[in-house]
């Protein structure tokens, strides 16, 4: 699961300890117990196990592995794991579905970064301040040019959100057209988790100011964001690798092509920006008080912005492997089943000195969760009326990108893609009561998974964390932005889940801890896992109808999917 520009988990929780009631006697044998040694946890965690769990365990043996050194997407080692997984899907019998006859598809990964502090200059009647950097702005790389420079005028676009479905837009009173355009950061209160982290995303909102002709974007602090992670904390950050995908030109891709984010901006630097603007105070107020509605206004500024941006070009693959449909009306219908294949690689140590970040629940279990359900297909006698690909993604964990480049160049035609179904970081250290499928309640799909789930003896959980969106940060969201209906399967939190899952993020998310030697893992619940995955791909793939969005749904409408309108 990835960091905080995509779906990152902010959620801590604490602990607590049950004791039990014993004599004083059972108290003192209690105590006087030894406590398990190496020898005897490593006997239990190597313990031989039944066939399913046994496979389920020696995918994630070899992914997670130190050898892999965390699976970081551009790495030699997140290579051998991308040959691992299609020898696996050959192993399974799917047909490969990459690039010309191979199960890998090519993916050029494309990193950038600020290659200086660039130069952020205000004008207003003639007269010209140079802003200060790291107190008053942070330059943006720009990932389609290597050198930028813009100099033009500016309009503020409040939150910079345009939703009909709340008649909201605003841009409603001012031309962005050729113009530089401001916003805050965030989204305000109003919209349900799932569209605020829609409408919260600088990159979504840099899209709708591409949309209204703007040459350019700045990020502006709020007085809730500089809680939260003040201007300083981001300057000790400012010159880290970003990463995109590249276009046949080697240009990165951008959501907003043609209208890039130049900087951000401190409350101190907007200021200097908006200086003798009528509106500004007013929008500072309104930000202040938590107000949805926040009027915008053209500047009587210019904004003359000069960057330079260090890029470089690193290869890497997405593996798919494909089952055909066997039904003649339905064959060239496509149910999609993702998981991403990379880790965080290596960073910092632990308290042991360990600074390899192996990612067995993030995403190994997944990926092993892929291929076992592959082999469900396989062991059926029975192949899917639809065609069912399995995709194993490269680039979450930097921003969902082997998913988008996938999107935008699918190795089948893209309306033929009807479904899809994201596994990442399926937490089974518990046995799981329900489970949680995030986006249900927006298509068909819902009513899907809970018919599936249902003939393996769980029901549907509620999203149990509906602030943190995470329908928009994991890969499926790069197919809903394509208009697939599209749902991501966790493990539920009904019963000892949360507790078991909150624990599991406190301690072991994205830390060396998330390896194979963790004694919590329970590899039987991994295989109840894979069943209810593959009674949800079965009945997709062999449904009479494809999936639909629901009517009006908010991400179907936006992004024009089947069934929405």
């Amino acid at each position: 699961m990835s960091k905080p520009a995509s779906k990152s988990v902010l959620l801590r929780s604490t602990i607590a300890l049950a004791l039990i009631a014993v004599t004083p006697a059972g108290f003192a044998q209690e105590a006087a117990a030894p406590a398990e040694t190496a020898a005897q946890l490593a006997e239990r965690v190597n313990a031989p196990l039944p066939p399913a769990e046994a496979a389920m365990k020696a995918h994630v043996m070899f992914l997670a592995s130190d050898a892999m050194r965390g699976r970081e997407a551009g790495t030699q080692e997140y290579d051998i794991a991308a040959q691992y997984v299609a020898a696996q899907y050959y192993a399974a019998g799917l047909r490969p579905a990459g690039d010309a006859g191979s199960y890998l598809q090519t993916v050029p990964l494309l990193s950038y970064r600020p290659a200086d502090k660039g130069t952020v200059t205000v004008t207003r009647g003639g007269t010209s301040t140079v802003l200060d950097f790291g107190t008053d702005y942070l330059p943006s790389g720009n990932p389609e040019a290597a050198s930028t420079l813009i100099d033009k005028g500016v309009v503020f676009a409040g939150y910079g959100i345009v939703a009909p479905q709340y008649k909201r837009d605003d841009y409603k009173g001012i031309d962005a057209k050729g113009k530089i355009v401001a916003f805050f950061s965030g989204a305000p209160g109003g919209f349900d988790g799932e569209e605020r982290a829609h409408f919260g995303s600088n990159s979504n909102k840099a899209a709708i100011a591409a949309r209204k002709g703007a040459a350019g974007v700045i990020i502006l602090e709020t007085p809730t964001s500089a809680k939260v992670r003040p201007f300083a904390r981001l300057a000790d950050s400012w010159d880290e690798w970003r990463m995109t995908w590249a276009d046949a030109e080697g240009n990165g891709h951008l959501p907003a092509k043609g209208t890039p984010t130049l900087a951000s901006l401190s409350m101190a630097g907007a200021a200097k920006l908006f200086a003798g603007d009528k509106g500004w105070d007013a929008a500072m107020k309104a930000a202040e008080a938590g107000k949805e509605q926040v009027k915008s206004f053209a500047s009587g500024a210019t904004l003359a912005v000069a960057l330079k941006t260090e890029r470089k070009t690193v290869m890497s693959s997405n593996v798919a492997g494909i089952i055909p449909g066997s039904d003649p009306a339905l064959k060239d219908e496509v149910v999609v089943l993702t998981a991403h294949l990379d880790h965080v690689g290596t960073g910092k140590a632990d308290a042991t000195g360990d600074t390899i970040y192996n990612g067995a629940m993030d995403n190994a279990m997944g990926i092993a969760s892929l291929i076992e359900e592959a082999k469900r297909f396989r062991d059926s006698g029975k192949p899917p009326r639809r065609s069912v690909m399995f995709l194993a993604v490269t680039a979450e964990e930097k921003g969902l990108i082997g998913a988008d480049y996938f999107a935008h160049n699918p190795t089948v035609p893209k309306g033929r893609i009807v479904a899809n179904v994201n596994l990442d970081m399926p937490v089974i250290t518990y046995k799981f009561e329900d489970m949680i499928a995030f986006g249900a309640a927006r298509s068909t799909l819902g009513e899907t998974v809970a018919r599936a789930t249902a003939t393996v003896g769980v029901g549907v959980g509620t999203d149990p964390m509906p602030e943190q969106g995470f329908f928009v940060r994991s890969d499926h969201y790069r197919f809903v932005q394509q208009g697939v209906p599209s749902v991501f399967l966790w493990p539920g939190m009904a019963g000892v889940g949360r507790e078991a899952f909150s624990r599991f993020l406190s301690t072991r998310y994205h830390r060396p801890s998330d390896e194979i030697g963790n004694p919590e893992i329970l590899w039987d619940q991994g295989v109840r896992f894979i069943d209810a995955n593959y009674a949800i791909a079965r009945e997709i793939a062999d449904a009479d109808q494809r999936p639909a969005w629901k009517k009006g749904d908010f991400f179907g409408t936006l992004y024009d999917g089947y069934g929405a309108k």
